[in-house]
């Protein structure tokens, strides 16, 4: 900062600046207010259907939150750029009360071409004390030029980081003031010093810096992509794999091993943090991770990139291009270690002298492809790109063969990622901290295809919007059915998967009603579908429920899942008693009667059908399966009651209310209730049965099914204050008309005709 400019500082223009930032803030909250209140709950509202129900819909959520963006991102302008000038004034004033106070001592100060200044004495003789003064003086003024000049620089370097963010639409980076903004990147730029440090240098004292650097400012939008883009692509592979290196550092490994995995932690978060920003530094940072992927780290013999950055994205949100550019370069390399999938990725395997590049416990970290897993179930839009991208295509050198038309005749064919990863590879064999096979590869596929299949992260609750599935997500569940309904053992050799499986069929809901459905006239009217409808065969269906039923949480997903969503339709049949059917020559009654008792009938197919599944597991397993079962079911109602409160599949008008929630709410409905008696154990009749407690007696799950189907029958007719007795009453059988079709279709479609009976019977 020049002395002159400072001291002769006229701010009015930056005051002027500030106050068109705020009317600027003004115009966009009430757009703002506009996109929310009008766009977005019209859009909420809509009868969407097709490619409007997700393209558009998802357009319209995402163009809503684009105001949001503008709204912080104009005001942490305007906030830093009123904060800098109080600052700038403040200095301005500090420097003329000490250039006056001079003056006192008989001392002038004039500004030097370049900017720089000059302290003399203005009176002869000098005065004795003279030569002090003037550099004290000198001393005094050059403070305060610093302090505005970080002020002024700082500012600056803020304000062109925030704007630097995003390439198109806004950044939600938020920042109180200059300072706020200023410590972020001051900080992330002396973490970056002690992360470029050769790992043999790192002290315990530089390590608890770091860890303890990165946890607090993981969140921080500037800090992150300051030191991930100070780091460099190249220095955050050489952090991590040097650190775990035994033959790096040993006193580190010997004095903070047991802090490895929050540093990991930490590390992930920051870096996810990083990659959602478009700044120059991090384009550069993105690209030189991706080429980096095939290439060693550090030592020779090292790690490959891939293997050490894949274990860095097991947290956080990672930027959805980076991860596909990332998935289809691991993907090649990949390919071109097994020869296109002809064997297993043997550079993947663990082994003794490898270093532990995963610090959870769960398993090694050799495998790159579990960490890359572990983002995509953070990523859904990523998950579902990269599992609809070829792997190989028919016309390459493979020896991948499928019969496509049922002449039991095997033909070449291309290969989607999920067909590879699901149907083909060889996971490599790893351990886990207490020396046990590990199963994190294949769960965290389960967990990525979850995320892709449903629209939202894994462990998150799905908004109004997940419910309406695009082409591409309906068509990977299609895809995940008829794999496991063509070989069962894809899925019962893998039980630890059916929990993701489970939970994403309770989502797709709709569609798995529609597949059994036989009253293809009606099917819409019973089973509505918001976007893309996973178009399913009856036999895909029957067989993969028959399988998840096998295995105790996919049994409790499908169960309450199952149980919400019916529930749900019948309290919304008995507001609208004609919505199946409207037929004047019937009473509004009988008309409702036909849409509960094929809504019952229904349940009572997949109960069956997965009942069938529990039934036989139990056989073989013997009776500790089944208290396995028991246990599994107490757990399901956080997550059912979730998915039934915005309504499985209901987000279609007039089906749902204000905010895309079904229609009444769930506080108090025959839904909450019905999920409370699975979970909380209502007795039978006054017995001392409880729900769903004994699966080796097939006639228990039929007559626990029957009776909450009644029971939400008699809720729902309750709070529409339109109940009857007969539909109560008369729902039960047709509850048991399901089971008896499940039967049939476990018989034909698991067993064969000829085969063995179904479970039961």
């Amino acid at each position: 900062m020049d002395l002159e400019a400072l001291r002769h500082g006229n701010f009015s223009l930056l005051g002027d600046a500030i106050s068109d930032w705020t009317d600027m803030i003004g115009h966009l909250k009430d757009l703002e207010e506009r996109a929310k209140d009008d766009l977005k709950k019209k859009s909420d509202k809509a009868n969407w259907a097709g490619l409007n129900a997700s393209v558009t819909r998802e357009f319209i959520t995402k163009t809503a939150g684009e105001f949001s963006d503008a709204v912080t991102q104009a005001t942490t302008i305007r906030d830093i750029l009123r904060d800098t000038r109080g600052e700038l004034i403040k200095h301005r004033d500090a420097l003329n009360a000490a250039i006056d106070r001079g003056w006192d001592k008989h001392l002038s100060v004039v500004g030097t071409q370049g900017g720089g200044f000059k302290v003399y004495v203005n009176v002869h003789p000098e005065p004795k004390d003279a030569e002090k003064d003037m550099t004290a003086l000198r001393d005094e003024l050059q403070g305060i030029l610093n302090k505005a000049t970080e002020s002024d620089s700082t500012a600056a370097q803020a304000l062109r980081a925030i704007a630097d963010q995003a390439t198109y639409g806004f950044s939600d980076a938020s920042y109180k003031d200059r300072d706020s903004a200023s410590e972020a990147i001051k900080a992330a730029e002396d973490l970056a010093r002690i992360g470029a440090k050769d790992p043999k240098d790192l002290t315990a004292k530089d390590f608890d810096k770091l860890n303890s650097g990165l946890k607090k400012y993981a969140d921080d939008p500037l800090f992150a992509v300051t030191f991930a883009g100070k780091l460099k692509a190249k220095g955050t592979l050489e952090l991590w794999a040097g650190i775990n290196d035994p033959h790096t550092n040993y006193e580190l490994g010997h004095s903070r091993v047991d802090k490895y995995d929050d540093l990991q932690k930490n590390l992930s978060l920051t870096l996810a943090n990083a990659t959602q920003s478009d700044s120059p530094a991090m384009t550069n940072w993105k690209r030189d991770m991706v080429q980096l992927g095939p290439e060693p780290v550090g030592r020779s013999g090292g790690p490959m990139g891939f293997q050490v950055m894949s274990n860095l994205m097991r947290w956080g949100d990672f930027d959805d291009k980076f991860l596909n550019d990332y998935g289809n370069k691991l993907i090649a390399t990949e390919k071109k270690l097994t020869d296109n999938g002809r064997h297993e990725p043997l550079p993947w395997q663990h082994k003794a002298i490898d270093p532990f590049l995963n610090r959870t416990g769960t398993d090694s970290g050799s495998d790159p492809m579990t960490g890359f897993m572990k983002a995509l179930s953070k990523s859904p839009d990523a998950a579902t790109e990269f599992f609809h991208d070829p792997f190989v295509t028919k016309d390459e050198d493979h020896d991948f063969e499928r019969d496509t038309d049922g002449d039991e005749k095997k033909g070449k064919v291309g290969l989607s990622n999920f067909q590879y990863l699901f149907e083909e590879r060889d996971w490599p064999q790893d351990q886990n901290s207490e020396g046990k096979d590990s199963v994190t590869g294949r769960d965290s596929l389960a967990l990525a295809l979850e995320a892709a299949t449903t629209g939202h992260p894994v462990g998150t609750q799905p908004s109004p919007e997940d419910y309406a599935h695009s082409k591409e997500q309906a068509d990977l569940y299609k895809g995940i059915v008829e794999s496991i309904s063509e070989n069962p053992e894809r899925l019962t050799k893998h039980g630890f998967m059916s929990d993701s499986f489970g939970r994403m069929s309770g989502e797709y809901m709709p569609d798995i009603n529609r597949s059994l459905c036989a009253d293809e006239l009606g099917v819409a009217k019973l089973y509505p579908v918001a976007g893309s409808a996973a178009d399913i065969k009856e036999s895909d269906t029957t067989r993969f429920l028959h399988t998840l039923g096998q295995n105790p949480d996919g049994f409790k997903y499908v169960t309450a899942g199952q149980h919400a969503y019916t529930n749900a339709l019948l309290e919304y049949h008995y507001e609208h008693p004609g919505a199946y059917i409207s037929d004047a020559k019937f009473s509004e009654t009988e008309n409702l009667k036909e849409a509960v008792h094929a809504l019952a009938r229904q349940s009572g197919e997949i109960q069956g059908t997965i009942a069938a599944g529990r039934t036989f597991e139990i056989e073989q397993s013997g009776a500790e399966k089944d208290e396995e079962f028991n246990k599994a079911l107490e757990t399901t109602k956080t997550w059912a009651s979730s998915a039934a409160g915005i309504g499985v599949g209901l987000v279609t008008a007039p089906y749902t209310g204000p905010g895309g929630a079904v229609a009444g709410g769930l506080a108090g409905t025959a839904t909450d209730q019905v999920l409370g008696s699975i979970v909380d154990g209502l007795k039978k009749d006054g017995s001392t049965e409880i729900l769903y407690r004994n699966g080796e007696d097939w006639n228990d799950v039929k007559k626990s099914t029957s009776l909450l189907i009644q029971q939400g029958a008699e809720k729902a007719g309750e709070r529409s204050g339109n109940a009857s007795e007969n539909i109560v009453a008369t729902s039960g059988g047709q509850v048991e008309l399901g089971f008896g079709t499940a039967v049939g279709n476990v018989r034909d479609y698991v067993y064969g005709q000829h085969g063995p009976p179904a479970a039961g019977k």
